[in-house]
C-alpha cells in the first residue's frame, strides 16, 4: 500500500492509495476524493491523509485483518505505528516488534494525524453505506465541551455535546520551533537579490505560507494608504491571500480570504523588488508577484519548492548553526505578534488559522520576557518594608 498522486483532466490533483497490484483502494479513494473536491481541501491535505491511510491498510494486511476489523483493534495499530520503523512496517506478516519501552519511531503528533485520517475514512465509508454503522462508536465517543478552551466555548458557556476521538496520544505542550530574530537578520543579509529578501520578509513579517506567497497575484497587493479606487475597503498597505488553482502548484491552505497588513520594511522590499523585476523584460507581463528572474524562461511563477531551496542556500551562506525552514520563519511572525501583546483572535486572523487551537502554540512567552518579568518584581530590600 502506498500513496499515489492522481491528476484530473482539469489539471487539479489529489492523492489516493493503491495496493501492491497498483489498483486503487476504493474506500480510501472515495474519502480522499471527497476531501479534495467535496470539502475543497488542498492537495497537500490529501497527500498527508493518503500516507496515513496507507500505513493503516499496510498494518491490516500484515495482521490478516480487513480494514473494518482493523478499526475494531485501533489500539493495537497505535502501538504498531508508534514503534514500527520504515523497514519493519514493510516486513512480513507475523513479525515481532519492540513495543513500549523501546524508543518510538513516530511522535505523538504524527500518530494522531494518521489516526485522524483513518477515522475520517471510516466515518465517510459509514455515511456512504460502504461500511457497517457500528464502526463510528468505535472511533468516536460523545463528550461535552467542558474541556475545550474558553474561546471555543463562547461567551454564554452553555453545555453542548460533541464527538471526541477515542484514540489519541497526548502531545507534548512545548514552545513553537521558530526562527530567531538574529537568524532572520542573517538570512536577509545573505540574500542575493531583492526578490529573495522580499520572500524572507513575507514569511517573517507577514506570516505567509509558501503556497500563499507563491500564489500571490499583482492584484492582491495594495501598497497605497488607501485602496478604495481598486474596490478595496481595507486601509493601509496590505495584501490579500486568496485560494486559487495555480499552474505552479501553489495553494492557499485556508479557503477563507484574508487581508494581511504590511509594515514599512516589507513595503520597501516590494519597491526594491519591483525595480529589480522591471530590468528583466520577460518578467514584465506575468500576473504573479514572485517569478523567475535569473534563469530562463523568465517570468515563470516560482513553485513553492523553490522557496525551501532559497532559504536553505541563504542559511548556508549566512553560516547559520542550523537549517532554518520557511515554516520556522512563519512561526517567528506569529510568536513576535504574541510577544508584542497581540490577542489570540488577532494572531489567528493574521496567520489564517481556522481553529484557535492552532494559535495557542504562539502563546508560550519568550524566555527573555519571562526573565524580564522576574526582574520587574521588586526586591524586599528596595521596597523599604520592614518586619
Amino acid at each position: 500500500m502506498r500513496a499515489f498522486a492522481v491528476t484530473m483532466p482539469s489539471g487539479e490533483r489529489y492523492w489516493t492509495v493503491i495496493d501492491e497490484g497498483l489498483e486503487v483502494v476504493p474506500d480510501a479513494d472515495a474519502f480522499l476524493f471527497h476531501v479534495r473536491f467535496g470539502r475543497d481541501g488542498s492537495e497537500l491535505t490529501t497527500k498527508a491523509h493518503a500516507g496515513g491511510i496507507a500505513l493503516f491498510l499496510r498494518w491490516c494486511g500484515q495482521t490478516g485483518r480487513s480494514w473494518h476489523e482493523g478499526i475494531e483493534h485501533l489500539g493495537l495499530f497505535m502501538t504498531w505505528l508508534r514503534y514500527a520503523g520504515a523497514g519493519e512496517a514493510d516486513g512480513p506478516p507475523g513479525q515481532v516488534l519492540a513495543g513500549p519501552g523501546a524508543f518510538p519511531v513516530r511522535g505523538a503528533r504524527r500518530v494522531n494525524a494518521v489516526l485522524a485520517a483513518v477515522r475520517g475514512m471510516a466515518a465517510h465509508a459509514v455515511a456512504a453505506g460502504r461500511a457497517p454503522a457500528h464502526l463510528v462508536p468505535l472511533v468516536y465517543e460523545v463528550a461535552d465541551g467542558r474541556d475545550l478552551p474558553d474561546e471555543a466555548r463562547g461567551e454564554e458557556d452553555r453545555m453542548f455535546l460533541r464527538l471526541r476521538a477515542r484514540h489519541r496520544l497526548r502531545e507534548e505542550d512545548r514552545p513553537v520551533d521558530r526562527a530567531a530574530d538574529a537568524e532572520i537578520a542573517a538570512l536577509l543579509g545573505a540574500c542575493l537579490s531583492a526578490r529573495d529578501r522580499l520572500i524572507v520578509l513575507l514569511m517573517a513579517r507577514a506570516g505567509l505560507r509558501r503556497g500563499e506567497m507563491c500564489g500571490l497575484r499583482r492584484c492582491d497587493v495594495h501598497l497605497m494608504p488607501g485602496s478604495r479606487a481598486l474596490g478595496c475597503e481595507v486601509g493601509g498597505a496590505h495584501l490579500h491571500v486568496v485560494r486559487r488553482a495555480n499552474p505552479n502548484g501553489a495553494w492557499a491552505k485556508s479557503r477563507r480570504q484574508r487581508a494581511v497588513p504590511l509594515d514599512f520594511v516589507t513595503v520597501q522590499a516590494f519597491d526594491a523588488y519591483e525595480s529589480e523585476r522591471l530590468a528583466v523584460p520577460g518578467a514584465a507581463s506575468s500576473d504573479f508577484v514572485l517569478v523567475r528572474l535569473f534563469r530562463e524562461p523568465a517570468g515563470v511563477p516560482m513553485p513553492p519548492g523553490a522557496v525551501n531551496d532559497l532559504v536553505t542556500a541563504a542559511g548556508r551562506r549566512a553560516g547559520l548553526a542550523r537549517q532554518v525552514t520557511p515554516h520556522q520563519l512563519r512561526h517567528a511572525f506569529g510568536s513576535n505578534v504574541a510577544d508584542a501583546g497581540g490577542a489570540v483572535d488577532e494572531i489567528a486572523e493574521l496567520m489564517g488559522h481556522r481553529s484557535l487551537g492552532s494559535t495557542k502554540i504562539y502563546l508560550h512567552p519568550d524566555p527573555g520576557r519571562l526573565r524580564e518579568a522576574v526582574r520587574r518584581v521588586p526586591s524586599p530590600r528596595l521596597t523599604g518594608d520592614r518586619p
